[in-house]
């Protein structure tokens, strides 16, 4: 009797495979969205507390690299992941902090009173200190994370817009020339998210080992 060269398959393990995929892909999946939202998460926190976001993002990016590159041996996706999350928490945080204030913040008159480039090495150098003109006049001291670039002068009013919730500084208004850089932090913002979240489940279903 002619034989068809067909192999046996032992009762039990016709499933094992595809099973094995979809807990990959699953897998791949969560992990993406995970180190993701961490990410963002630090990133949000970081426009209120801003060594409490760092350690946030700091820790998702450590979690991401170990992942991919130690459990999943994917070398090339962990570099990429993780310089790509250092990047997404540099464009993301401004891009909350501006997308929640405009979304939920309050506009106040306020008067501008004192302008300031303190030139330093490290962090934010330029500072605007405001003050209110209803209600309690209080006096803010934002700074460029609160869009003070220089675009009003001492005595220049302007509409600020505050948080409700007074978690986070006024944001100072846009300059006529600042359209332009917030749509950039947007982009850059979607689509470093795209990178690390597209590379952690590649990496994922492409898993060594």
């Amino acid at each position: 009797m002619r034989g068809t060269g067909a192999v046996p398959v032992p009762d039990g393990d016709e499933d094992v495979r595809p099973a094995g995929k979809r807990r990959e892909v699953g897998t791949s999946l969560l992990w993406a969205f995970g180190v993701t939202a961490g990410l963002l998460l630090g990133a949000a926190v970081a426009a209120w507390v801003t060594w409490l976001g760092v350690v946030v993002g700091l820790a998702a990016v450590v979690v991401a690299a170990c992942l991919v590159g130690g459990a999943w041996h994917r070398a090339g996706a962990a570099v990429t992941v993780s310089f790509g999350g250092f990047a997404l928490m540099m464009f993301a945080s401004p891009a909350v902090y501006e997308g929640y204030m405009g979304a939920v913040g309050e506009p106040v008159d306020a008067v501008v009173v004192q302008v300031v480039d303190e030139e330093r090495r490290r962090g934010p150098s330029m500072f605007c200190t405001l003050r209110e003109l209803d209600g309690e006049r209080r006096v803010h001291r934002v700074s460029q994370q609160e869009n003070c670039f220089g675009q009003a002068k001492a005595g220049d009013r302007v509409t600020i817009v505050k948080d409700p919730l007074d978690l986070l500084d006024p944001r100072m208004p846009d300059g006529p020339e600042q359209e332009d850089s917030r749509r950039i932090t947007l982009a850059a913002t979607v689509g470093l998210t795209a990178l690390v979240l597209g590379t952690t489940v590649y990496a994922g279903l492409r898993r060594r080992g």
